[in-house]
């Protein structure tokens, strides 16, 4: 493409050290094309811009103002990195979605989502990404690879027993007091959702296993999303055995499914801040059930359209009850092994 050229007004060695000490210090981001064609010259002071930088040169003017307080009278002193990509879009309302360079505890790039998302533009900051269709990526160390008709995840290494599989992303000692995110993982064999009990055709209810009661087991059958120590809830992404059967008498169904009995069985932690579906419509197997993945909102069975209906799906919001700069903890769980049963995960932002 064409470049524009951004004309810089100034003379001087010092006026153009600034010049350019300007475009960095109000946070342009740092994208994958690096290679910026410059054809400045001693006697021509420009630069010539790609078409993707036309709107941050059209708002310098707007990010003036955020400067006024880095330069005395005759040097130029750093500004401080900003915080946060609230900070960010604070100061610069255009800045786009991209990678910027945040302060903190240890300043890093950081991808900063500048667009409306769970219902505020004001800046996201994440903490947390994986996109196994991403030929090229792997799985977090711990985590076993699944692969299945050009479907990758990642799920619990082989266990006998019940077991959770964790990772933890820092916030970088930024506060934050919401959480937005989605996650897309897959059905593998038998997950009965959060079934109480132990499996000894028990009268439902009748016996609550000690590891369906702490937020500090293996919970659920699926992904557990919390933050900090002790381990505070966020979100819980709930695998169910089928989507359009009721066996069983309905108790290894999605809570949310028509005839489950396992809506009074979600725990008090959990409460309302759940998503649930199942991958599985006919009798189940030992296979990773790659055409239908969770908690997108779609492909849904006839008995869980209310589970599909949960507001925000795919994404997830989530407002704390107070400030915090916790660590998030993702951990795909279930209560039997991994001969039986798992839900690795694809995606999560």
């Amino acid at each position: 493409n064409k470049p524009i050229r951004f004309t810089v007004k100034m003379s001087g060695k010092l006026s153009i050290l600034f010049a350019f000490f300007y475009l960095y210090s109000i946070g342009i981001v740092k994208t994958e094309n690096t290679n910026v064609p410059s054809t400045a010259t001693e006697n021509d002071n420009t630069c010539a811009l790609p078409d993707q930088y036309t709107s941050l040169v059209q708002s310098l003017q707007e990010c003036a103002n955020a400067l006024k307080h880095c330069h005395k009278s005759q040097c130029i002193q750093p500004c401080p990195l900003p915080s946060s990509c609230k900070e960010i879009k604070e100061n610069c309302p255009d800045s786009p979605s991209g990678y910027y360079h945040i302060g903190g505890k240890k300043p890093s790039y950081i991808y900063c989502n500048m667009e409306e998302l769970c219902g505020s533009n004001e800046g996201w900051t994440r903490v947390a990404y994986l996109d196994m269709s991403d030929q090229s990526e792997e799985c977090p160390t711990g985590f076993r690879l699944y692969a299945s008709n050009g479907v990758k995840a990642c799920g619990r290494p082989y266990s006998s027993v019940g077991s959770c599989q964790s990772i933890q992303f820092p916030s970088n000692g930024i506060s934050y007091s919401q959480v937005c995110g989605r996650v897309v993982g897959y059905q593998y064999g038998s997950p009965d959702a959060v079934y109480p009990g132990r499996y000894e055709n028990e009268i439902y209810g009748s016996v609550i296993d000690t590891s369906h009661t702490s937020i500090d087991s293996y919970y659920v059958d699926g992904i557990s999303l919390t933050h900090g120590s002790p381990r505070q809830h966020v979100w819980t992404f709930v695998a169910g055995l089928y989507e359009d059967r009721l066996p069983v008498d309905g108790r290894y169904q999605c809570p949310c499914s028509v005839g489950s009995k396992q809506l009074p069985s979600v725990q008090s932690f959990i409460g309302n801040d759940y998503f649930c579906e199942s991958g599985c419509s006919e009798n189940w197997q030992h296979i990773l059930y790659f055409s239908d993945p969770l908690w997108d909102g779609k492909q849904c069975g006839s008995l869980e359209q209310e589970c599909c209906q949960a507001s925000g799906l795919p994404w997830f919001h989530k407002v704390l009850s107070s400030t915090t700069t916790d660590y998030i903890e993702l951990r795909v769980c279930a209560d039997q092994g991994t001969n039986d049963e798992d839900v690795p995960v694809e995606k999560f932002e």
